[in-house]
């Protein structure tokens, strides 16, 4: 059986068509447009999401027997606000997860209702991503909108009602709503009064693994194929991007070192986070999942040797970095504020300990090792709640350099594994496709015979050592700085 993956991403749509094997048969990308209709605000068309996506499929599918198609399911782009009319309308533009025009709306909620409460009722604190504060929004500067909702959707839940005539949502999607209830996995009741919606206006919860439905009969024959195909609820990107690196299960751990970094570590209990240094959401294995985010992870790689010394040839660069642990000069990665654990936006990069003899080799090792220091706060949190993590999964850009993956190994004190896949998303939800069709029991069986290491990277006992010295220089540097950060940004 034939099962597709959709990973409906901020930009594009990509589709994965897997085996029950879970060998890749074929791979299509389709773009849309992002519209900003004033300064950091940022919004699409639903109707540009159901589009790309039945031609994507129409395209994935033409060359294989379409009778063999068994399930669909899906990652997509988190917190994302589609409202519907009684007609299931769009009613207005979907608000995306990077629009920051809800400042005035985390500060009330955050502020006013109270972190703590809000916490209580969420597991989570209002940022100006999430769905609730759009929906305070478009409650205060478009209240006829807002008195039309029917239904709230997430954007690969609107995706998943198109094809199956279902509302339908998931619990690791819906943990970034700030509307769920985390740890029970329920619409929080206090939430929705302080919103001021009714809980028949939100989706009907599944596990990320659940069948919602089958294929309506108009989509089927559009597209070819059966109606019996199963519709899977799938889930949010980050947590299908993990359930596609095999992070599932108790004390599991992925670290993707692209533009951003995300330590994301899998959980089989909720816990409460002191300030709420990581998110805790609900993951697409049926458990739960911690995550930390720092803004600048390869990105800031990609600053110093683009922009700052102006070079292309990474690996060259990095040839000279012999000593690990023996560096002088740290660097602060926080060239775009940051989010874990401080969530500053004032935050700025910093180079610090320079002397007469500090070389270009040394700058370039401090850029390495400030985003490995700032991925090991996530980890020092994640101590604290009781997860022990003996190794990581690791993908992304910045993973490509060996050098990279020496100095994580050794500042996080862990082993590095690379994967067999670096699909991710897609591929993580043709897994969840599978898993709702039967093919496996659960997900955790899926990943462990779907995704096998092919490379470890150990780490050095002794460098350990110096790297433990050095992180207890670099977070106090952070604390040390902050006031200054805030009087620059003034």
């Amino acid at each position: 059986m034939l099962y597709i993956g959709v990973d409906l991403g901020t930009t594009s749509v990509k589709l994965l068509l897997m085996d029950e094997n879970g060998d890749i048969k074929s791979i299509v990308t389709r773009e849309y447009p992002i519209f900003y209709p004033q300064t950091g605000w940022s919004e699409q068309n639903p109707e540009d999401w159901y589009s790309a996506l039945m031609d994507g499929i129409k395209e994935l599918t033409k060359d294989c027997d379409k009778s063999t198609v068994d399930g669909i399911s899906f990652s997509g782009q988190m917190h994302g606000m589609v409202i519907l009319d009684e007609k299931d309308k769009v009613i207005r533009p979907a608000i995306l997860w990077n629009d920051g025009r809800t400042q005035a709306e985390c500060d009330y909620l955050n502020n006013e209702i109270g972190v703590e409460k809000i916490s209580a009722y969420t597991g989570n604190m209002a940022l100006t991503g999430f769905t609730a504060p759009k929906l305070l929004w478009v409650k205060k500067h478009e209240p006829d909108n807002f008195a039309r909702i029917k239904k709230v959707m997430l954007p690969k839940d609107y995706a998943a009602y198109r094809l199956s005539g279902v509302h339908c949502t998931d619990v690791s999607d819906a943990s970034g709503m700030l509307l769920l209830d985390v740890k029970h996995k329920c619409w929080s009741k206090e939430m929705l009064e302080i919103i001021g919606l009714k809980e028949e206006q939100l989706a009907q919860i599944f596990e990320s693994y659940q069948v919602v439905g089958t294929m309506k009969k108009e989509v089927a024959e559009e597209l070819g194929l059966p109606e019996t195909v199963k519709v899977i609820a799938g889930g949010g990107d980050q947590a299908v991007a993990a359930v596609g690196t095999g992070t599932v299960g108790h004390g599991m751990c992925n670290v993707s070192l692209g533009t951003s970094g995300v330590v994301f570590i899998a959980s089989k209990e909720y816990a409460d986070v002191e300030k709420n240094a990581l998110h805790v959401f609900a993951h697409a294995d049926g458990k739960y999942h911690f995550m930390g985010v720092m803004l600048s992870a390869a990105a800031s790689n990609k600053w110093w040797m683009d922009d700052i010394i102006a070079t292309k040839e990474y690996g060259k660069e990095q040839a000279d970095i012999k000593k690990l642990g023996e560096n002088n000069v740290y660097f602060l990665p926080y060239l775009m504020g940051e989010r874990t654990p401080h969530n500053n936006p004032n935050a700025r990069g910093t180079f610090i300990g320079m002397t007469m003899d500090t070389s270009r080799a040394d700058m370039t090792q401090a850029v390495l090792e400030g985003v490995a220091f700032a991925l090991r706060d996530s980890f020092e949190i994640t101590k604290k709640l009781g997860v022990s993590i003996e190794r990581i999964r690791i993908n992304g850009g910045g993973a490509k350099s060996p050098l990279w993956c020496k100095i994580i190994a050794n500042v996080l004190d862990v082993k590095v594994d690379k994967i067999n896949s670096e699909e991710g998303p897609a591929f993580g939800a043709a897994i969840l496709a599978a898993v709702g069709c039967g093919k496996y029991a659960t997900v955790e069986e899926a990943a462990g015979k779907l995704i096998k290491v092919i490379e470890t990277t150990e780490q050095d006992k002794e460098v350990v050592k110096l790297y433990n010295k050095k992180y207890d220089v670099f977070k106090e540097l952070y604390p040390t700085l902050k006031d200054m950060f805030d009087k620059i940004a003034e």
